[in-house]
Parts: C-alpha cells; structure tokens; sequence
C-alpha cells in the first residue's frame, strides 16, 4: 500500500515538471491533496488554500485539468468538485 502510494506521488510530480512548469500555488495545492486533503477541492477551497481570488484558482485548476493531474467531479455548476487522478496516472 505505502509503495502504491509513493508511486502515485511520483508519477504526479511527474507529469507536473512535463512542459511548462506549476506555479506555487499549485505546487502548494497539489502537495496538499497528496498528504490527505480531506473532502473535495472546489475552487472557493483552492482559492483559501492558495490565498488567490477564485477567479485565479479557476485557472490554476482548469490548467490542472488540461495536463490531467485533476480530474472533475460530474456534477456541475456550483457543485463541481476535483480531485486527484487515481493510480499512476494517464496511461
């Protein structure tokens, strides 16, 4: 279980140092949601977590979507939610 998780870590902050580099507040973010962020992030609780506006968070997760280290919940509107790949990552 723990090397399943190590692997999952790593293959995050892989495909995070792909291309073009995470600022700090997603570095900030991500890291918390690998040591156990506890519920769903929502741009109101990446924007708190980051101290950005929401609209700053926004783009920060849509580029966290776009390079496929966020995944969005299927609800939408104002209960939409993320979370972390599973796994090892894309295939």
């Amino acid at each position: 279980m723990l090397t399943a998780a190590v692997l999952h870590k790593a293959a995050v902050w892989r495909m995070l140092h792909a291309g073009i580099p995470v600022n700090e507040r997603q570095r900030i973010v991500v890291k918390r949601l690998l040591d156990g962020f506890a519920g769903t992030l929502t741009t109101s609780k990446y924007a708190k977590l980051a101290k950005c506006s929401p609209d700053t968070a926004l783009r920060d997760i849509q580029d966290l979507v776009d390079r496929g280290v966020l995944v969005r919940s299927a609800a939408g509107g104002r209960s939409t939610s993320y979370k972390l790949i599973e796994g090892n990552g894309p295939a």
